[in-house]
C-alpha cells in the first residue's frame, strides 16, 4: 500500500477528527474535550467496510449465474471488503468535511468507484459511502468498523451499550448467518442485528461520554469480545449479504449509505 495522501485533520469546537486517507481511509482518532474515543493502532481506529461487510462465506459470490472467488483473508472466508486494505485518494477537504475516493480494481471482480465523506460538527460526525460501477451491474455493501474504546481512562467506568433489536441473526459454527432469526440474545456479541426502522445503538461512558449511532439502513454488527473496544458497526446488508440479500450498484442506481455519530459530554 503507497499513497502521497497525509493524514487529514478536521477540528470543530472541542471535537478533533484524524484521518488516515493511506491506510484504508480509516478514523485513525476521534478526541472530545481532548479524549480520544477510538482504540488506537494501526488495524483500529474505524475502517471502512468496502464493497463488502464482514464474511463473504468461503469466498464466493454470484452476480447472476457467474461465480466470483474472493481472497481468503480470515479463513475460510472474505472479510471485511478491500478498502481497508487500499490507499484512498483525497477529492476535497474543507474546514469541516472532505470527501475521498478509490477504484475498485483485483480482486474485486468489477470496475467501480468508492467515495467516502466525512462531515464534523461540535456534537455529531455525518458519515457517508457511495459505490457506482462503471460497467455492469454488480452486488456490493458499504458499513463502518469503529473500534469504541471499553474504557476511556481517567477511572471512568466501562461503556454500556444498549440498543433494542427487532432480531438477531442466528449465527452458524461457521460465523456465518443460517437465516434464521431469533430473538436478542445476551452478550457477548460477535453477531448482526436487524433494526427495520434504523440502526440506533447508544454508548455511554457513565459521567463521561454518551454517543448514539445511528443509521437509515437496517443492519449492525456488534462485537464486544475483546476486553480493549466495542464496535457498532452498520451497515447496508448481513454478514454474506452478497450471497442472501444482493443489492446491486447498477448504472443509474449507486450504492448509498450513511450513518450520524453524535455526543454529549455527561
Amino acid at each position: 500500500m503507497s499513497s502521497n495522501e497525509k493524514d487529514v485533520r478536521l477540528s470543530v469546537g472541542d471535537a478533533v477528527l484524524t484521518v488516515d486517507p493511506a491506510h484504508g481511509c480509516r478514523i485513525s482518532s476521534l478526541r472530545i474535550g481532548g479524549t480520544e474515543l477510538l482504540r488506537q493502532g494501526e488495524r483500529y481506529g474505524s475502517f471502512p467496510m468496502v464493497p463488502w461487510c464482514g464474511r463473504t462465506g468461503y469466498g464466493l459470490f454470484r452476480n447472476g449465474d457467474v461465480p466470483h472467488r474472493l481472497p481468503l483473508n480470515a479463513p475460510p472466508h472474505a472479510i471485511h471488503g478491500t478498502g481497508r486494505d487500499t490507499a484512498w485518494r483525497v477529492a476535497r477537504v474543507g474546514e469541516r468535511d472532505a470527501s475521498f475516493y478509490y477504484d475498485l480494481v483485483d480482486p474485486w471482480p468489477y470496475p467501480g468507484r468508492v467515495t467516502q465523506t466525512f462531515e464534523l460538527t461540535e456534537d455529531s460526525l455525518v458519515l457517508a459511502f457511495g459505490i457506482e460501477t462503471y460497467g455492469d451491474s454488480f452486488p456490493a455493501q458499504a458499513g463502518w468498523h469503529p473500534w469504541f474504546l471499553r474504557n476511556l481512562g481517567g477511572g471512568g467506568q466501562d461503556v454500556q451499550v444498549d440498543f433494542d433489536a427487532a432480531w438477531q441473526e442466528e449465527r452458524g459454527e461457521d460465523h456465518l448467518p443460517t437465516g434464521r432469526r431469533l430473538p436478542v440474545l445476551p452478550g457477548p456479541w460477535d453477531d448482526c442485528f436487524g433494526m427495520p426502522d434504523g440502526v440506533h445503538v447508544t454508548l455511554t461512558w457513565p459521567e463521561q461520554v454518551e454517543l448514539t449511532v445511528r443509521s437509515r439502513a437496517e443492519w449492525v454488527v456488534i462485537y464486544d469480545e475483546q476486553a480493549e473496544a466495542v464496535c457498532v458497526e452498520p451497515q447496508s446488508g448481513p454478514p454474506n449479504g452478497l450471497n442472501t440479500t444482493p443489492r446491486y450498484v447498477t448504472p443509474i442506481e449507486p450504492l448509498e449509505i450513511a450513518t450520524t455519530w453524535s455526543w454529549r459530554r455527561l
